[in-house]
């Protein structure tokens, strides 16, 4: 298998994900929501008072930079952007009213406004600051005083239209999505494991090799999860349809913990066999009475994992059998140990891990002694 294989799948991997979740429910209420607060503010934005009327547009582009898809993300990145056009106006002002816009102010306002935007106080409202700042010199010229109250005045009618429709058609909380990915995120650990409990029955180096490349991945999954379940908290504040939803993504936070330590000791054995399979610099040989022992207890720890905090009698059954298996392997890793007087190996580790993995899993040390 050549070296571009793995990235070819895992880039047409990601690319699926990407469409996939571009029409996901949610997105495409997001896309249905920006397209009438966008509407909306048209319509009334030349129905505003005073010099604003004369720029409607920009009423339009504050309902975009208002929509997010929770509701505090949206008051926040509204307040953000509100201030950062603020803030570069204020700037322009500063030079319309003392040396008027010339050849070197404008470049040297722009460049106090990348200059304070990177403060870190203006998110993602921070590349307003310097833009606005541009277009009130630039576009506003002699009439900079209204074109800088119509501006900020449009742009906060269409930022208010938006969190109004994001209020009124609240989205749906993330928690159930980000429930569901840590599901996935338990059967793929499962499966990776599974994968090694295969390769090491097989006639070495073994016929696929996909599990020892899947194994870097393990991290970017526990990075995104990390960020879903950020969302899913996030999703929840201020939202009316998340009543009840904060015990659902603390119990999720708790299982991702799990999930992330399980992953790691998966990680570990899988670099270890793999070391040992293609004799890299780092493998150290594994004893020929250990790969049967040690593929069933991955194969029954893997079954454990898929099921994750099931409690029927089928679960404790599979739960005690998984136990029994990694007590075998132990049991052989030191007979062997005793026999050849060597305890180094992959064996052992897998051992540990597996064991460790079992105690995660909420089997308890009663069940495997």
């Amino acid at each position: 298998m050549t070296q571009s294989q793995p990235r070819f799948r895992a880039r047409r991997a990601g690319i699926a994900r990407a469409l996939h979740e571009a029409v996901l429910p949610a997105r495409l209420l997001l896309v249905a929501k920006t397209m009438l607060a966008v509407g909306l503010a048209w319509m009334i934005a030349p129905h505003m008072p005073g010099v604003t009327d004369e720029y409607p547009y920009y009423a339009p582009l504050g309902a975009l930079v208002s929509m997010y898809p929770t509701l505090m993300g949206s008051a926040k990145s509204s307040f953000q952007t509100l201030l950062g056009l603020a803030t570069g106006i204020g700037l322009a002002t500063v030079v319309v009213l003392t040396v008027g816009p010339t050849w070197w102010t404008i470049p040297l306002v722009v460049g106090v406004g990348v200059l304070v935007s990177g403060t870190g106080w203006f998110g993602v409202g921070r590349e307003y600051v310097p833009m606005a700042a541009l277009f009130v010199l630039i576009i506003g010229g002699q009439n900079a005083d209204d074109y800088s109250l119509g501006y900020l005045t449009q742009t906060a009618v269409g930022v208010v239209i938006g969190l109004v429709v994001n209020v009124l058609i609240a989205p749906a909380p993330l928690t159930g999505v980000a429930a569901a990915r840590l599901e996935a995120f338990r059967e793929q650990l499962a499966r990776h494991l599974d994968d090694i409990g295969s390769a090491v029955s097989e006639s070495w180096p073994p016929e696929h090799e996909q599990w020892a490349d899947d194994a870097a991945s393990l991290a970017d999954t526990t990075g995104e999860l990390r960020l879903a379940l950020v969302e899913a908290d996030e999703s929840r504040r201020g939202n009316p349809r998340a009543k009840g939803h904060r015990p659902r993504v603390e119990q999720s936070q708790e299982e991702l913990a799990t999930l992330d330590r399980i992953a790691h000791l998966i990680r570990d054995i899988s670099d270890a066999i793999a070391d040992t399979i293609w004799d890299r610099p780092a493998g150290i040989a594994l004893d020929p009475a250990l790969p049967e022992p040690l593929s069933a207890a991955c194969h029954a720890v893997a079954e454990v994992i898929a099921r994750g905090d099931a409690s029927t009698p089928e679960d404790h059954r599979i739960r005690g059998e998984a136990a029994r298996a990694t007590r075998l392997l132990l049991e052989t890793v030191d007979s062997r140990t005793v026999d050849v007087r060597r305890s180094m190996g992959p064996g052992v580790l897998t051992a540990m891990h597996l064991r460790r993995i079992l105690i995660l899993s909420g089997t308890g040390s009663s069940t495997e002694d």
